[in-house]
């Protein structure tokens, strides 16, 4: 018996968009277009009669605009929504507002070259899709993005050599929570960082998202976060009260300099098909940080961050997993405990106060 294809409405004002993206899908064995609408209203009288799985949605369209209209599927019936948004500020903050109303993936597009770009990256829209259309909706209140994908897949000794010396100091009071997360890590982040308290500890984190949209996630939730939460530089210090996020398009390391952390922003190829890799930065939290650092790695298609746990505990950290319950993608975590980097599984309401007791040990 063959199994069922992802069925998927792509909605968009631009007939190049809709016939593009269309052809592009297609071509995966598994995905089908059942339909395309230039805007919303005809959208929704099609899916009326045959609702699909997964709905590629733009966010600026005639009639009615994309948030309204995700608002709208959100509350009839929650649905998969990939947001294709433009490689903009605008656009950035628009599919952060996306995102907040229950998308569960961004795809992204310029304004010029538009058919070409979206062709070359025709492998990142079918695993976007692929990845939205595995989303456990019963998990999501509010928007998450989804992994990003560029071929060969590659491990962390590519920007970061395996070395199994430690440049780590001995166990301290100050300490480092290092966390990893792809599909679903945007609802998730927000949930656990706007519950903290500002006296909490130094905390870096790498969120599979795509350029120009870390800035704008970043400076949402430092709106509604009592720590601070930036976009990291490089050379940036780890410092309590405050969290990192690593850009996108570039990967983040940790290093110390003393007695003080701070990050390096690396080029470098993908890394497990991701740039930025969780498995590269908690390669360097294990070794630069060791016993003195919690590893969280949560809701993510995919296996990124697994064997950098597993390294960190080696080293001596804490690690722990979002539970399957709570996940939007069981993968990443999943992934983890089978290579036994996992100390605990926590659901994700709990994840901040089990973040709070690590920083107060010692």
């Amino acid at each position: 018996m063959s199994t069922p294809k992802i069925r998927v409405l792509v909605v968009d004002d631009s007939a190049v968009v809709r016939q593009v993206v269309t052809a592009i899908l297609n071509k995966d064995p598994v995905i089908e277009v059942i339909g395309t609408a230039p805007d919303p209203i005809f959208a929704m009288e099609k899916m009326n009669r045959d609702w699909p799985d997964v709905v590629v949605l733009d966010v600026e369209m005639p009639r009615m605009d994309g948030i309204t209209f995700l608002k709208k599927i959100m509350s009839v019936r929650p649905t998969a929504v990939v947001i294709c948004s433009t490689l903009t500020e605008k656009g950035a903050e628009t599919s952060m507002q996306a995102m907040a109303a229950g998308a569960v993936g961004i795809v992204t597009k310029p304004k010029l070259g538009l058919k070409a770009f979206l062709e070359n990256d025709a492998g990142d829209l079918i695993h976007t899709v692929k990845a939205a259309a595995q989303a456990n909706m019963r998990s999501i209140k509010a928007a998450t993005v989804a992994v990003r994908t560029v071929p060969p897949k590659l491990n962390a000794d590519a920007v970061i050599p395996s070395d199994s010396r430690s440049h780590a100091m001995a166990v301290t009071t100050d300490r480092i929570v290092a966390i990893g997360t792809s599909t679903g890590g945007t609802l998730a982040l927000e949930a656990v960082l706007t519950a903290l308290p500002r006296v909490s500890p130094g905390i870096v984190i790498v969120q599979h998202m795509p350029e120009m949209f870390t800035g704008a996630f970043a400076a949402r939730l430092n709106q509604h976060s009592e720590i601070e939460v930036l976009e990291a530089k490089n050379g940036d210090r780890v410092i309590p009260g405050r969290a990192l996020i690593a850009p996108g398009g570039k990967h983040m390391a940790i290093k110390r300099s003393g007695a003080q952390y701070h990050v390096e922003i690396l080029d470098g190829p993908p890394v497990n098909r991701h740039r930025p890799s969780v498995d590269v930065l908690f390669r360097s939290v294990a070794k630069w940080v060791g016993g003195n650092a919690l590893g969280i790695i949560m809701t993510g298609m995919g296996d990124d961050g697994a064997r950098g746990l597993k390294e960190m505990r080696d080293a001596g950290a804490k690690t722990a997993g979002q539970d399957e319950k709570t996940c939007v993608v069981y993968g990443m975590p999943k992934e983890a405990v089978k290579l036994g980097a996992v100390e605990q599984e926590i659901p994700l309401a709990a994840i901040a106060e089990f973040i709070g007791r690590y920083g107060k040990l010692g």
